[in-house]
């Protein structure tokens, strides 16, 4: 019984070595194994260079969007505060509607472009709607994209905006 049981231990044994020797082997890293190594990285590497000026190009389009939607929405604002006073005169004559010149806009807010600025221009339309509402209209656009953005805004006269 014994003698059964120790051959049992030592077949174990030796079931036991030859598997870690078969995986286990002290030759290391092959040179081809390297050389895919550093290949497969390089190829990651360059397409996500390749990406790059693309999202450069997302990144210049949001600012644009960004700085354009702010200048939309002071101006409508601006135009809103003034047709909500009751005592500002109708800017409109008879149905025709009232469209002052395109102004340029820009971001650094000085008269004249700074480094880096990009000049905005600012169409706003006014349009009376013949129930004391007008109807405001603005877009701003820029260069390379004549769509830009826009928005239109109904207002009416406001008597606590009497100034």
């Amino acid at each position: 019984m014994q003698s059964c049981t120790r051959m049992r231990l030592k077949t174990s044994l030796l079931l036991e070595r030859e598997m870690f020797e078969s995986t286990c082997n002290d030759k290391g890293i092959s040179l081809i194994e390297v050389l895919i190594a550093i290949f497969l990285t390089s190829i990651g590497i360059l397409s996500l260079l390749s990406l790059q000026p693309s999202a450069w190009n997302l990144s210049m389009k949001s600012d644009f969007l960004g700085r354009a939607g702010s200048i939309m929405h002071s101006e409508l604002e601006a135009n809103e505060i003034l047709l909500m006073n009751p005592n500002y005169a109708n800017p409109c004559s008879a149905q025709n509607p009232f469209v002052p010149p395109p102004k340029s806009v820009n971001p650094s807010g000085q008269s004249t472009a700074q480094a880096g600025d990009l000049t905005f221009t600012v169409q706003t339309g006014i349009q009376d709607n013949l129930n004391s509402t007008w109807s405001v209209r603005v877009r701003v656009t820029w260069q390379g994209n004549n769509v830009g953005v826009s928005e239109t805004r109904v207002i009416t006269r406001q008597e606590s905006f009497r100034f």
